[in-house]
């Protein structure tokens, strides 16, 4: 099952690289054409938000795998156990919440969503809107997943907080305290004095 998996955001990562490449080449390609040659790309614009729209919400899946969504967790990290327990099952629940009515109003839409045709490219929607279904259903199963760990105990306490506070600094690196800041200074005091006690 891991294994499966881990193929199945193997291929949801190629994905997204095949949607940005896409997108890249659409627009550049059609910016070139307009103005160096008076021509275009027909279906670029179209193709171009189509790829926006699936290189989000599979950029969201594979994030919430990777625990790689940005949150505040100002309060949440001075809390003790029991108090992140709590704030973990709200937010799990809340989000499962949302997921399934995500996937009903993809159902509900699905059949006008059939029947609407791209006025361009002239595909269905419900291929650029059926999205839905993959994102709640997946985001739906990893919310399942912690609830169960989560209610039965088998969750570690650092998987309490599902969330980062910044992209430039990972979750797991330690911000430095009293004691990094006092070893630094030891060490640029020692750098310093280096020339001057070779002397």
């Amino acid at each position: 099952m891991r294994r499966l998996i881990d193929w199945f955001f193997k291929g949801l990562e190629f994905l997204v690289v095949l949607a940005m490449v896409a997108m890249v080449v659409m627009v550049f390609g059609n910016v070139v054409l307009r103005y160096g040659f008076n021509s275009g790309i027909t279906v670029s614009d179209e193709m171009s938000r189509y790829c926006f729209v699936w290189l989000t919400y599979i950029g969201a899946m594979i994030a919430m795998r990777e625990k790689g969504h940005l949150g505040v967790d100002t309060l949440v990290k001075h809390l003790g156990v029991t108090g992140k327990k709590a704030c973990l099952f709200v937010s799990e629940s809340l989000m499962l919440w949302c997921n399934v009515l995500f996937f009903i109003g993809t159902f509900k839409m699905h059949d006008l969503q059939v029947t609407n045709v791209s006025p361009v490219v002239g595909i269905s929607m419900i291929w650029v809107y059926g999205i839905g279904y993959v994102v709640a259903v997946v985001m739906a199963l990893f919310n399942i997943d912690v609830l169960w760990r989560l209610v039965t105990g088998r969750i570690a306490e650092e998987d309490l907080v599902q969330v980062v506070e910044s992209e430039d600094v990972p979750s797991h690196v330690p911000v430095a305290g009293a004691d990094g800041a006092g070893n630094a200074a030891a060490v640029g005091a020692g750098v310093g004095a280096g020339p001057g006690a070779a002397r």
